[in-house]
């Protein structure tokens, strides 16, 4: 499976459900703690749009923060971007192959998947993602990498189990089950997504 074209497809795809949002949308807070919709589509430009150089000075600005730094990148996008702009550019992107240092094209499949539910989950909204793309997204989710580079939630005492694509991931004690896409954004932090699990494991993620 070519996880880049699967990525490129995604972005089309994003890309083209974000065109149908009315202008008050993007004002709106997404699931992404103190992210506009805006701010979330500047957010994933970000490949394209900070350069390794100008990542690390801003890395070395924020103090080391990792999140710092991609905050201050997204919010200063967003400043020069309007959401079409972004929208734009997300689509004229889509093949781009830029992946943060050490890791694939999973990484940045995830990251749009989630962002993207970040933004139309709360205006009630949802889009089909592939069963590819949502089968690499919750296998990195749950990988160490994310872990340690993402902010993810470790699955040492879950089995998480996706409803919709036919997997299984970890060994541990309580279950939690539901879509790719729910487990995804709950186990980053996203408590929305909670309500749509299933299993003895989801008050062990609402406990953190």
């Amino acid at each position: 499976m070519d996880l880049f074209a699967v990525l490129a497809a995604e972005r089309q795809s994003l890309a083209d459900e974000l065109d149908t949002l009315d202008p008050a949308a993007w004002a709106r807070p997404s699931l992404c703690a103190g992210w506009s919709n805006h701010v979330v589509a500047a957010h994933l430009n970000m490949p394209w749009t900070v350069r390794p150089p100008a990542f690390v000075l801003g890395l070395v600005s924020a103090r080391g923060s990792i999140d710092r730094a991609i905050d201050r990148f997204a919010r200063q996008t967003a400043d020069r971007l309007d959401p079409q702009a972004c929208v734009d550019l997300l689509r004229a992107n889509a093949t781009s192959r830029r992946t943060p240092p050490g890791l694939g094209p999973e990484a940045p499949l995830a990251d749009l998947v989630v962002h993207g539910a970040d933004i139309l989950h709360p205006l009630g909204r949802s889009r089909s993602v592939s069963p590819q793309a949502l089968r690499s997204a919750l296998t990195f989710v749950t990988s160490r990498k994310a872990v340690l580079g993402f902010g993810a939630r470790s699955i040492s005492d879950l089995t998480v189990e996706a409803t919709d694509i036919d997997l299984r991931l970890g060994s541990g004690p309580a279950l939690v089950s539901g879509s790719a896409l729910a487990l995804c954004g709950a186990l980053l932090g996203r408590a929305d997504h909670l309500s749509d699990l299933t299993g003895d494991g989801v008050s062990r993620l609402r406990s953190g």
